[in-house]
């Protein structure tokens, strides 16, 4: 039991450093789309790019934010000998804001000149 545990916590390290890689790709795309391609860009309205690259800064430090919580609800819960299931809101939150920046990018790959 004792190699399940170190195991289960070993598992919940790596799956809080995913939550965190998730984040700093997010910050990276975030400096992609808000600075970088209206920089590079010619005849570009840049403030569309800026929005969606400060939706995509802010979607990186909400994967920061939940990373700490669920790391600390895991831990607990094999403390505690029971589940720490992701909130379904907190999943149900995470993908609408998904596609509402996915969209976004969509529509300035498609749209994006001025």
């Amino acid at each position: 039991m004792q190699d399940a545990g170190r195991r289960t916590r070993l598992a919940n390290e790596r799956t809080y450093l995913a939550w965190w890689r998730t984040g700093l790709t997010s910050l990276a795309v975030a400096i992609g789309v808000g600075k970088i391609v209206p920089g590079i860009s010619n005849n570009v309205t840049e403030w569309p790019y800026q929005v969606v690259g400060a939706a995509y800064g802010f979607l990186g430090i909400g994967f920061m934010i939940v990373a700490h919580m669920r790391v600390r609800a895991v831990e607990r819960a094999v403390d505690a000998g029971t589940f720490a299931r992701l909130d379904q809101r907190l999943g149900t939150g995470l993908l609408a804001v998904g596609i509402v920046i996915g969209a976004a990018t969509v529509a300035l790959v498609i749209f994006g000149r001025s």
